[in-house]
Order: structure tokens, then C-alpha cells, then sequence
């Protein structure tokens, strides 16, 4: 059969199949699966007066080969044959229908048939597949309408949540979970620890913490990866060492997550230091690793030694990736020698990426050099808002007015907006949001008050960013605006907060 199938005798086999071989007998899948990999609509005729078994075979043999026109074909002929409503091929189907990119189609199938009664099982496959291509209302939906959850359930959810940058209502929803007295597992825990990193909820990640031990899960090298990063990105740089101490470190995962995080807070040389531990300690460095230990030279301008752990990758089998060449182009852009970091760029043995491309344009912005920022905007072929950003404020820093002018007139041509920025600060174990142009929180008024009372009198409490806005006809001028979600954050701060406490706003 599977000899019919790569000579693309495709007529030949369908013959074959019901002139030889008894349908039922485990050979119709094969078949199947042979006519799909050609994308041949002949299944249509031949092969579908099958019975249930067959079809499902059919249907999976459609999501391997991601062959809409089978599925839609085999949907209609579910439908002919009497299986139009038949729960384990529907939900097959939702499955091939999500694999074959047609999130509409899916969600129009979930839509229109009966309000069953799904098993546990089959709920979750929906929810879980529902959130993989973001589709979280109808996700929520389903899980919402089911009599009974298991914990598959409730990390489909938090899980989908997390993975589609829904970080508070993933934090809720574990709340509900242990509301109603179900019960965590370490699937649960690392989706949850994955969110309130993404927050930098200090408040939260120390609760969730303490909720690990007490439940007693066994902590292995994702966890303990997870816990890292998650008190690395809320600020809690001495318990990240704490962890990393007590914690098995025989995976590579848990040194980078340490590495990466005395990175991120500006600690180069206990970042280095550990890299020689890991050395001794026999554990290899991966390319990972090395993307830890330069950004930890960049942040600090540590150029030789950047350029030492660059070279040194070859000694451990590792080449160097556009990651890495990205860390170095940043390295010595912030550093000021953008003449090196463009030869970098240049010399490297792979075509340079978009990321290379912005880290550049990046340094240029840095660098106030408008000369070599045309560069990187000429080699990016989908500019979005956050490059004309960076090149009109180039401009604006080399008082090229006309030119900033004419990046933000081509970015309105093009229809392109810059994303609304969002800050998020935690009090009293409740995260709050704030986004740019979002007036939905409840002390707005009072926010924008001390924002208008104070003016331009606290200057030290005011992100202001050079750009362009709404020239006058009569000649470009340079403008500021506030950085809004900045000053959300820290004027609830000031309402609510007792003097004298550390504040912590996190920034998106």
C-alpha cells in the first residue's frame, strides 16, 4: 500500500483497497494517508463509503498533512453518511480545521452544533485547541459550560492565558482554582510562575512561592528555571540566588535562567563568576548561555571581555548565532562604536535579521547618528511603529526637523499606529493596569487631578520622550509628550500608597 502511495498511483490504490482488502482490516489508513500526501481530491470518490473507524483515520491523516480541501470534504461527506453531529468526529474535525490554519471555520463549527454535553476529555482537547490559535472567548466559553474540571482543565486555561499575554486573568483564574479547592499540579505551577514573571508581580511571585513549597512539588529543572526568572523579574535578586543554591543544577536551564538574571540587574561580573562556576561544576554552556553572558557585558560595557566570550564560544562546539551577533552589535552601540558594530554587521557569515537590523537602529538612536540610522530602516522590509519611532527621534536629536517630519507623515501614510504602552503595579496583592489612552480605572479622575496639579513642578517623577507630533504648516518644532502609563502608575502610587515604601512599576 504504502508503494501505491509514493508512485502516485492513486486510482490504482483506491481499486486495490476494496477489491482486496476487507475494509476494517487496519489498511484504510495507509491508503489514506497516501492519497492526502499527493492533495488529490480522488478520496472524494473512492475511499469515502467507509464506516466510523475509517473516518477518523481520514481525519487525522488530514491534520498531518494540513490538506484542507480533504477536510472540508470529509466533512461534507460526515454529513451525507449520517455523522454529521458525532461528537468524536466533530471534535476531530475542530482539530484538523485549527491545524489547517482556518481558526473560523472551527469556531463556526463549535458555534452551530448542539449544545452537548462534552466528556471531560473531549472539553479539554477543545479548550486547549481553541487557545493555541487565540480564540480564548470561545476557550472560555467551553470551560465556563463544563459540570466538571479536572487539573488538565484549569492549566488549559491558565496555560492558554498565559501563552496569549493575558498574565492577570491567568493570576485570577489560579486564584478560582484554589477557591474551589482544586488541587495544583507542576504543570499548573509553571504556567502561573510564567505570567507573574511576565507582571513582575513581587507581591504575587512570593505568594506563589511559598504555595509551591507548601503543596510539596517536587521542584526539577523547569520549575526551578521558572522560580529564577520569575524572582529575577519581580526584583528578587537575593532569593534568585537562594533558589539557585538549593535547587538541582545538572541542567544547563537553571545556570542560563541565573546567568540571565544577574544579567538583566546589571551584574556582569557575578554573572561571569558564575559562568566559571558552571565551567568547574561540569555543566556545557549552550548558545543560551552565551546570550546571557554578553547582554551581561553590554548592560555593563564590558567590551573586551565581550569580545573574550564571543570568541570563546568555538571552544565549546557552539557557533555563533544571529543572537549572539545581535548581543555584540548592542555591546558596542551602546558603547558608542557604532563604525564597529555596523562591520559586524556586515562580516557576518549569515544574513542579517530584523532583530540585528533594530539593535543597530537602536544604538543610532543612542548614539544621536541619523547618518548611519537610514541604514537598518532601508533593510527592514516591514517597518513597523516602534522603527519610525526610532528614526524620527534620531532626527529630533540631530535637530534634522524636516526629516522627522517626513518619517511621521510616511508613518500616517502607511496606516501604521504605534501600540498603546501599558504599565502594571501591584498593591495589597491587586494588579493594577494602566494603558496609554485607556481611562477605565476606577481613580481616574483623581490621577489626572495630581497630574494637572502638579505640572511640570515634580519633573524627577516624568518619563519625557522626544518626538514629533502634529507639525504646524509653519515649520517643524520639537515637541514632548508624557509617557502616560509611567505617570498613571506613580500618581495612584502617590494617592494610596503610605510615604516612604519602594514602588515598583512595570513596564511594556
Amino acid at each position: 500500500m504504502r508503494v501505491f502511495g509514493i508512485q502516485y498511483n492513486l486510482n490504482y490504490e483506491g481499486k486495490f483497497l476494496y477489491t482486496v482488502i476487507p475494509p476494517g482490516q487496519g489498511f484504510i489508513p495507509v491508503a489514506i494517508r497516501g492519497v492526502l500526501s499527493k492533495g488529490s481530491s480522488s478520496i472524494e470518490n473512492n475511499l469515502f463509503n467507509i464506516d466510523h473507524q475509517a473516518l477518523v483515520h481520514n481525519l487525522e491523516a488530514c491534520k498531518l498533512s494540513s490538506n484542507l480541501r480533504a477536510a472540508t470534504g470529509t466533512h461534507g461527506r460526515m454529513i451525507k453518511i449520517g455523522y454529521g453531529m458525532h461528537q468524536t468526529l466533530i471534535l476531530s474535525l475542530i482539530s484538523v480545521y485549527v491545524s489547517c490554519g482556518c481558526s473560523n471555520l472551527a469556531s463556526q463549527l463549535l458555534k452551530e452544533i448542539p449544545c452537548w454535553d462534552f466528556d471531560l476529555i473531549s472539553a479539554n482537547v477543545i479548550i486547549a485547541a481553541f487557545m493555541k490559535i487565540g480564540e480564548i472567548d470561545i476557550a472560555k466559553k467551553v470551560f465556563d459550560d463544563m459540570p466538571i474540571r479536572d487539573v488538565v482543565s484549569w492549566n488549559s486555561m491558565i496555560g492558554g492565558f498565559v501563552k496569549n499575554g493575558r498574565f492577570e486573568e491567568a493570576l485570577r483564574i489560579f486564584q478560582e482554582m484554589l477557591s474551589l479547592n482544586n488541587e495544583p499540579d507542576a504543570f499548573t505551577f509553571a504556567s502561573v510562575i510564567k505570567g507573574c514573571a511576565q507582571l513582575g508581580a513581587r507581591g504575587h511571585a512570593q505568594w506563589i512561592h511559598g504555595l509551591l513549597i507548601e503543596k510539596r512539588i517536587a521542584i526539577n529543572y523547569i520549575l526551578g528555571s521558572a522560580l529564577i526568572d520569575m524572582s529575577s523579574k519581580c526584583g528578587r535578586i537575593e532569593t534568585e540566588k537562594e533558589i539557585f543554591e538549593i535547587i538541582q543544577r545538572n541542567d544547563v536551564s537553571v545556570w542560563n535562567a541565573m546567568i540571565n538574571g544577574l544579567a538583566v540587574h546589571g551584574l556582569a561580573l557575578d554573572a561571569i563568576a558564575l559562568f566559571s562556576r558552571m565551567v568547574l561544576e561540569k555543566v556545557s554552556p549552550d548558545c543560551i548561555t552565551f546570550v546571557g553572558i554578553l547582554t551581561a557585558c553590554s548592560y555593563c560595557g564590558l567590551i573586551e571581555l565581550g569580545r573574550k566570550y564571543f570568541d570563546l564560544m568555538s571552544s565549546y562546539t557552539t557557533q555563533p548565532q544571529l543572537e549572539h551577533y545581535g548581543a555584540m552589535v548592542d555591546l558596542l552601540g551602546r558603547a558608542g562604536r557604532l563604525d564597529e558594530a555596523y562591520a559586524i554587521v556586515q562580516e557576518m557569515p549569515m544574513e542579517p535579521d530584523v532583530v540585528i537590523w533594530r539593535a543597530f537602529l537602536s544604538a543610532c538612536r543612542t548614539q544621536k547618528n541619523s547618518h548611519l540610522g537610514e541604514v537598518p530602516i532601508n533593510k527592514i522590509e516591514t517597518l513597523k511603529s516602534g522603527d519610525y519611532i526610532l528614526l524620527s527621534n534620531i532626527y529630533c536629536s540631530a535637530n534634522k526637523w524636516d526629516s522627522a517630519e517626513r518619517v511621521r507623515d510616511t508613518m500616517k501614510k502607511n496606516g501604521v499606529r504605534k501600540n498603546s504602552g501599558k504599565s502594571w503595579i501591584e498593591m495589597a496583592g491587586v494588579i493594577h493596569q494602566f494603558k496609554a489612552g485607556d481611562q477605565s480605572h476606577l481613580e481616574r479622575e483623581a490621577i489626572y487631578k495630581v497630574i494637572d496639579v502638579e505640572g511640570y513642578a515634580s519633573s524627577m517623577l516624568w518619563d519625557i520622550v522626544a518626538v514629533v507630533l502634529d507639525l504646524p504648516a509653519g515649520g517643524a518644532r520639537k515637541e514632548t509628550i508624557h509617557v502616560w502609563v509611567t505617570l498613571q502608575a506613580q500618581k495612584f502610587t502617590l494617592l494610596v500608597m503610605p510615604s516612604l515604601c519602594i514602588v515598583k512599576v512595570k513596564l511594556d
